[in-house]
């Protein structure tokens, strides 16, 4: 018996939202580098957009996200996979308390610098897709996991806020050194499940860095660091027994691409409740991504609402 973790991000570059990474964990009945997810669940698990009502898509987020079409695709197979593991959601707020880190940062009106658009909202889940279809989905694939004696453990996101995000980059002087320390923060939280079982781990490279060896230090601990690779393409690590890669396009890995849908999806839901919160005092307000052009119209577009609520520039606006 082994484990794969897979780690991905969403909302890196915008100045608005939440970042959000998240860690999907795996149970498999052989060595973890030798599992090859695609070929055990050939037929019902596909990267393509599906062509049949029996086909569940889960690529990078990229490629599955439709601005037009919503969430509905990333939601089929997000939900699908969720179901592995425990009942589907009745709400997105419902589901922070599940599937967040920090839910409390984002439950509670009592929390000190909590975000208002998170104050008394929420979203139904599922969203746009028929709950009797997720659950259909998710049954077909629970039968092929046990089949196949492939077990999802956990999916868990860190889903970062503004003020938090301000100070991690401003304590770290670099957006990816801050990225980089939520991420293996995130996976320390998540290795436990793994029982100290062997265990591979898929990280996406974060920009143009190739030495991740310090980054490991704290879930290390005592234990010497191995280096096997490091390269433009991969760096690769083991930690007793634990290997960690980090990958140029590692979404090309099962598990690192459904950590992908989950963090885009999370990051979409947040970005509903952002823009609905704004309408509601400004009903006309077109809704934004929160990407760094509109990004700025939108802040032009608030700033009298902005100053009325007393909204802190930190709690908002992203520095970097």
């Amino acid at each position: 018996m082994g484990f794969v973790i897979g780690m991905d991000e969403a909302g890196y570059g915008p100045n608005l939202g939440p970042l959000v990474v998240t860690a999907t964990v795996w149970e498999v009945p052989g060595a973890p580098q030798s599992t090859q997810f695609w070929d055990q669940f050939a037929g019902l698990v596909v990267q393509h957009a599906p062509r049949s009502i029996d086909e569940i898509q889960i690529a990078d987020s990229k490629v599955v996200h439709d601005t037009v079409k919503g969430v509905g695709p990333l939601e089929r197979g997000v939900l699908a996979a969720w179901g592995l593991i425990e009942q589907l959601p009745t709400s997105l707020k419902a589901w922070w308390d599940r599937i967040a880190t920090n839910p409390l940062t984002l439950n509670s009106s009592s929390v000190p610098h909590n975000e208002p658009w998170f104050h008394d909202s929420d979203i139904p889940v599922p969203q746009q897709t028929p709950r009797a279809d997720v659950s259909r989905l998710s049954e077909l694939w629970a039968t092929r996991c046990a089949e196949k004696k492939i077990r999802l453990r956990a999916i868990k996101s860190d889903i970062v806020l503004t003020r938090r995000f301000n100070s991690l980059t401003a304590q770290h002087d670099s957006k990816g050194l801050a990225l980089s320390g939520i991420s293996m923060r995130l996976l320390q939280e998540v290795l436990p499940v793994t029982e100290g079982q062997p265990t591979l781990v898929w990280c996406d490279k974060h920009g143009g860095r190739n030495r991740y060896d310090e980054l490991l230090q704290d879930i290390a601990g005592d234990t010497f660091i191995s280096r096997l690779e490091e390269g433009s393409e991969r760096s690769r690590y083991r930690i007793g027994k634990t290997e960690v890669c980090f990958q140029t396009r590692a979404e090309a890995h099962l598990p690192v691409a459904l950590a992908s849908m989950v963090s885009k999806y999370w990051r979409e839901s947040t970005m509903t409740l952002f823009n609905q919160f704004w309408q509601r005092h400004q009903p006309e307000l077109k809704p934004t991504k929160g990407y760094p052009t509109d990004a700025k119209r939108f802040k032009q577009d608030i700033a009298a609402i902005q100053e009325r609520l007393g909204i802190e520039e930190l709690d908002l606006w992203r520095a970097r």
